[in-house]
């Protein structure tokens, strides 16, 4: 069973945040929520796309920073 990991990240504009919610449910994120409108996103995801959530983020041009879950 893979572990789960979080991932918050904050963005410049609000279009940004709502572009990485669309890609990040398109990795199967189990969730995403936050202030879109403020640029703000966090997400949860499997371990083993975070690699590729976190690059995809910073190609968006958001700030991400990880944690692990339980």
């Amino acid at each position: 069973m893979s572990q789960q990991v979080e991932i918050r990240a904050n963005f410049g504009e609000p279009a940004a945040a709502q572009e990485a919610l669309r890609k990040l449910q398109a990795l199967r994120a189990f969730e995403v929520n936050g202030l879109l409108e403020n640029g703000l996103l966090t997400a949860t995801v499997d371990e083993e796309v975070v690699e590729r959530a976190v690059h995809m983020i910073e190609q968006i041009g958001g700030s991400p920073e990880t944690g692990a879950i339980g």
